[in-house]
């Protein structure tokens, strides 16, 4: 992988993670799939998870308000998490999914919930503890 990709995706999740951080119905926020598990790619996407209290706060408008994101592209419903892509200038593709904080529940865990967070899992930001408890549940 080339070192501006690495440190364009570096930059961008130090960003994600202050911005939710300073935002009080967040959660948590998770980094899944091939970034998280450093198997990622120049052609990688960036997979976020975003568990909000209020998930109704985030639509193409508010998050088209983010530049670091770049270009809104499409909208997906995957049941409890809804997805917004977006499209760096430079190619990066980034996958915000955008959902409620019992996405993380344990008792018992979703299997949609389970695949994901298997499939490689880091916690950005976790006030709450729910990330890691998930992350616990699903390597046990």
């Amino acid at each position: 992988m080339s070192t501006h990709r690495h440190q364009e995706v570096a930059a961008l999740l130090e960003r994600a993670v202050r911005w939710a951080g300073a935002r009080p119905d967040v959660a948590g926020l998770l980094l899944v799939g091939s970034w998280a598990r450093d198997a990622a790619r120049d052609d990688s996407d960036v997979d976020l998870i975003l568990l909000s209290d209020t998930p109704s706060l985030y639509d193409a408008d508010s998050l088209a308000d983010q530049p670091a994101l770049g270009t809104f592209v499409t909208t997906r419903d995957w049941g409890p998490v809804t997805e917004w892509r977006f499209v760096r200038e430079s190619g990066l593709e980034i996958e915000l999914c955008v959902g409620r904080p019992d996405w993380a529940g344990t008792s018992p865990v979703d299997a949609g919930t389970r695949r994901v967070v298997s499939d490689g899992a880091r916690p950005l930001y976790d006030p709450r503890g729910l990330i890691a408890g998930i992350i616990d549940e699903c390597a046990g």
